[in-house]
């Protein structure tokens, strides 16, 4: 069974910085996208970074773009987001997600399998 584990979350100030971690279990994920969204309440589950197979593309929100770097260990099976210069509009629970695909996508519904997310709250 494929498992999704998500980790690193927790209260920054803004400015500061926090990587997400998400150890996949149950697959090798080496053919694998891997993604990571965010939720914020009362809002809808939005597209936050995503990485291919080889980590040879990225793709990235512009709202965070130049501030967030995703990143995966296909030796450890787990892909990373790393997060600087957090913002009070950064808040929301982070999801990360694996698509049986080998390319990006912004998509939600493109993705096969989900981490139970992680809380990441940044304090202005």
């Amino acid at each position: 069974q494929v498992q999704l584990v998500e980790s690193g979350g927790g209260l920054a100030q803004a400015g500061g910085s926090l990587r997400l971690s998400c150890a996949v279990s149950g697959r090798s994920f080496r053919r694998d996208a891997m993604g990571w969204f965010r939720q914020a309440p009362g809002k809808e589950r939005e597209f936050v970074a995503a990485i291919n197979w080889s980590g040879g593309s990225t793709k990235y929100a512009d709202s965070v773009k130049g501030r967030f770097t995703i990143y995966r260990d296909n030796a450890k099976n787990t892909v990373y987001l790393e997060m600087n210069s957090l913002k009070p509009e950064d808040t929301a629970v982070y999801y990360c997600a694996l698509d049986l695909r080998l390319d990006t996508s912004v998509v939600v519904t493109t993705y096969d399998y989900w981490g139970q997310g992680t809380q990441v709250t940044v304090s202005s």
